[in-house]
């Protein structure tokens, strides 16, 4: 197996293009994907304020031996902690880390404002290396570009072969800002998962559909977060290094596109992800 590969963002900070999700992994779960994920040469991490993993996540980190210089760790603000003035402090102490490699805002709900100030003025004191945005829309990312002292450097979202978001992409392209994907192979859609065109490259190539998709993914200039509690399925995911799909392999995956999303905000849920607390504090 061989290296990683890298982005660079807008500030010059490199990014691994393939880490390790930690959404809907409770404590136990987290810290061992996690500690699978280092053990199998990933060097990004993903969690959230909202997962309440944040201290595993931390614990996996330390007890890896790995130095922390060499891990990218990401973390998203959820949005009742927006204008908590020691929210930032309070993240780090739960990762048990001096400082964030990414930091994302991870919904546009409440005052999102405040907390992208609050970002950066993290970013100034040398507490977060990069900070980006979460499920933000075109005229939202717009929002903040136009009152920013500091650029986002990323936005992460929705993005498998079903959803490409090719304007989004364009638009962030034109900001020089990177994409990160969840759901990267479409909420685990065995009709995605399927498609005839992956199972032919996966025999042509000698990797599962799932290595494919991730795969096309990184051509395609996608930052993945796949997630797993499954170790095998954990170091399958990193296994992307040592074949290429052609430009004509692209193009097929390209042909999918149906604009599908599985996920999709609405007022009524931001209003309530405004008034949702995590229970950041019990987690252990």
């Amino acid at each position: 197996m061989s290296n990683q590969k890298y982005v660079i963002l807008n500030n010059g900070v490199e990014m691994p293009m393939v880490g390790i999700g930690t959404f809907q992994l409770g404590p136990d779960e987290a810290e061992a994907s996690v500690t699978a994920a280092l053990q199998s040469g990933y060097r990004l991490i993903d969690t959230a304020n909202a997962y309440v993993n944040e201290k595993a996540v931390g614990r996996a980190v330390k007890k890896s031996g790995i130095d922390r210089k060499e891990i990218f760790l990401e973390t998203k603000l959820w949005p009742a902690f927006y204008g908590q003035a020691d929210a930032v402090e309070r993240t780090l102490e739960r990762l048990d880390t001096d400082y964030i490699d990414l930091l994302l805002l991870h919904q546009p709900a409440g005052n999102y404002i405040a907390g992208y100030r609050l970002m950066e003025k993290a970013y100034k004191a040398g507490k977060v290396r990069t900070i980006g945005l979460s499920n933000f829309t075109t005229a939202q990312m717009q929002e903040i570009l136009d009152i920013c002292e500091v650029k986002p450097a990323i936005l992460q979202t929705e993005l498998h072969p079903y959803s490409q978001e090719q304007e989004l992409k364009a638009f962030l392209e034109k900001e020089n800002m990177v994409i990160q994907a969840w759901y990267p192979l479409g909420h685990g859609d065995k009709k995605l998962m399927e498609e005839p065109v992956f199972s032919r490259l996966a025999k042509k190539y000698g990797k599962s559909n799932a290595q494919i998709i991730l795969r096309w993914h990184i051509q395609a200039g996608n930052v993945v977060i796949p997630g797993s509690r499954n170790p095998d399925h954990i170091r399958a995911n990193f296994d992307l290094f040592d074949f290429r799909l052609s430009d004509a392999e692209m193009t097929e995956t390209e042909a999918l596109n149906k604009n599908k999303r599985y996920y999709k905000n609405s007022f009524l849920k931001l209003k309530a992800y405004a008034k949702m607390r995590p229970p950041v504090d019990k987690q252990k």
